[in-house]
């Protein structure tokens, strides 16, 4: 989602340059040159070259001849998050009952801008085409738990979310006329889950519940998914949605007596 306000005099473009260089590499990029790397983030040749430097002294980049590349300690980076979030610690048991009751993966969930993003996955079967890990984001209008984020939203927010969002067929079941959202959404407000098949890939259904903090507010969602060659919507709710709930009130409780 692109952000139209204008940097204030507390915004520190140099560290917003760095944080555009670390975002510059990925699965289609994991090496690349000075220019490739100022060419990507619209960096001059010589600003790209103090940034890389600066990494490279902190740790975060190496380099090998020309090629730059990430290191692992990035991933400290993301670690502070994932430590801070009481969802990291306390869902993970639950889930891995989840995942052993219905065979099928499981995943934790949260809402950032116009996408989820993984925050915990126990991984059973391969039902996408892309591979699911912690960290991966996809739009939550059209995904279960991010129908579920949603719902939780105060209606302002939720249209603000849905206006900015890239509303598009991705098959021939997806639902992509707003009304129609908005009322479905309403809906899973009111049945505490949502359930969405085969909207974002052929084939892969998926059902999902709210995690709550101890105000009610939603902040999490939890999953299970599974391809539609293997269960009916009907059989999904029936085979999943028990356990997910069950586990759901479990971390909810537990997120209260924090």
């Amino acid at each position: 989602m692109e952000n139209t306000q204008q940097p204030s005099d507390s915004y520190v473009q140099s560290f917003a340059r760095g944080l555009s260089v670390i975002r510059a590499f990925g699965p289609q990029r994991p090496q690349m040159t000075l220019s490739e790397v100022a060419a990507q983030c619209g960096l001059t040749r010589a600003g790209a070259r103090r940034i890389l430097l600066t990494l490279e002294h902190l740790g975060y980049v190496a380099v090998d001849g020309r090629q730059f590349s990430l290191t692992p300690r990035i991933l400290e980076l993301g670690y502070s998050y994932l430590s801070a979030t009481p969802l990291w610690d306390l869902a993970l048991p639950y889930m891995e009952e989840v995942a052993e009751a219905t065979r099928e993966s499981c995943s934790v969930s949260v809402l950032d801008g116009t996408d989820i993003v993984y925050i915990l996955r126990l991984s059973m079967h391969k039902v996408m085409s892309i591979n699911l890990a912690v960290g991966s984001r996809l739009p939550a209008w059209v995904t279960s738990m991010g129908r579920v984020l949603l719902a939780g939203l105060p209606a302002a927010e939720q249209d603000r979310v849905l206006a900015a969002s890239d509303i598009r067929a991705h098959t021939a079941h997806t639902v992509t006329n707003l009304a129609d959202l908005k009322r479905m959404l309403a809906q899973v407000r009111t049945d505490g889950y949502a359930c969405v098949v085969q909207e974002l890939e052929p084939g892969l259904q998926s059902v999902a519940v709210p995690i709550m903090d101890r105000t009610g507010r939603v902040i999490g969602a939890m999953n299970v998914s599974g391809h539609a060659s293997r269960y009916s919507r009907e059989a999904m709710l029936d085979a999943f949605l028990p356990p997910l709930r069950h586990a759901a009130d479990q971390i909810n409780q537990a997120l209260r007596r924090r």
